[in-house]
């Protein structure tokens, strides 16, 4: 449907006139104007650093419309809202996880999959995976996404034995949920890294790691404290928690 700007200038006024839905109309018409002006006058272009979904706004509740891969060069808006980046696809506007964009053609991946330096530094594996895991009990109840994320932090990050699936609290028990855990702070930190740069790969809702929470639609704020729960399990010292849309 085409907005009529002009629309509500040819209804009478009456005391039954709803002006509080007037007044989202107009928003939404001002939205709509700024989002073509943005389109028109976009002339930078940026490199994608990973795959990407695309988004039909910014909003939580936008639909997925498509996938960028890893290395194209794209046309940016320089709009950023509710942690997406707005590019131009096709003439039409398209969101993605901000973050993940950069002026210079993103190196090709290493083949380096080690998980610990000489040194004792962690690193992550390159990329994700499906393959199947040592446990795959893990996986009892877990929905499709929460199974990707398993799987792939299980082969990136071998060194981790002990994994929290489905229970029946909280987000666990919806199957979206998977607790990795460990009290060690280097490695738990490698491993958050690890989920925030393939948020849009893996469709992540939060990530909760040392009293401390992380979300793709906040993306720009960094990681949040959050109140004490009263314990250092229900704080998240001793495991990152990562859940799915």
């Amino acid at each position: 449907m085409v907005l009529d700007p002009g629309r509500y200038d040819r209804v009478p006024v009456s005391r039954s006139f709803d002006r509080a839905a007037a007044r989202t109309f107009q928003e939404g018409v001002a939205a709509q104007e700024a989002t073509v002006r943005a389109v028109k006058r976009a002339h930078v272009k940026k490199w994608t650093t990973v795959d990407l979904n695309l988004w039909s706004s910014a909003s939580r509740a936008a639909r997925q419309v498509g996938l960028l891969s890893s290395g194209k060069r794209i046309l940016v808006t320089g709009r950023v809202t509710h942690g997406r980046a707005e590019l131009v696809v096709d003439g039409q506007s398209r969101w993605v996880t901000a973050g993940f964009l950069a002026d210079a053609k993103p190196e090709p991946p290493t083949t380096d999959s080690s998980s610990a330096s000489s040194s004792g530094a962690v690193s992550a594996a390159a990329g994700l995976s499906m393959a199947s895991c040592p446990d795959g009990s893990v996986e009892n109840g877990l929905t499709s996404a929460a199974v990707y994320v398993y799987r792939s932090v299980c082969h990136a990050f071998p060194q981790i034995t002990s994994y929290g699936g489905w229970d029946a609290h909280g987000e666990h028990a919806s199957g979206k949920a998977l607790d990795i855990m460990t009290s060690d702070v280097s490695l738990g930190n490698a491993i958050a890294a690890f989920l925030q740069e393939h948020s849009s790969e893996l469709h992540l809702f939060d990530i909760l790691w040392q009293q401390r929470i992380w979300t793709p639609v906040r993306a720009s704020e960094g990681w949040r404290f959050f109140a004490d729960r009263g314990s250092p399990t229900a704080n998240h010292m001793d495991h990152v928690h990562v859940s799915v849309y």
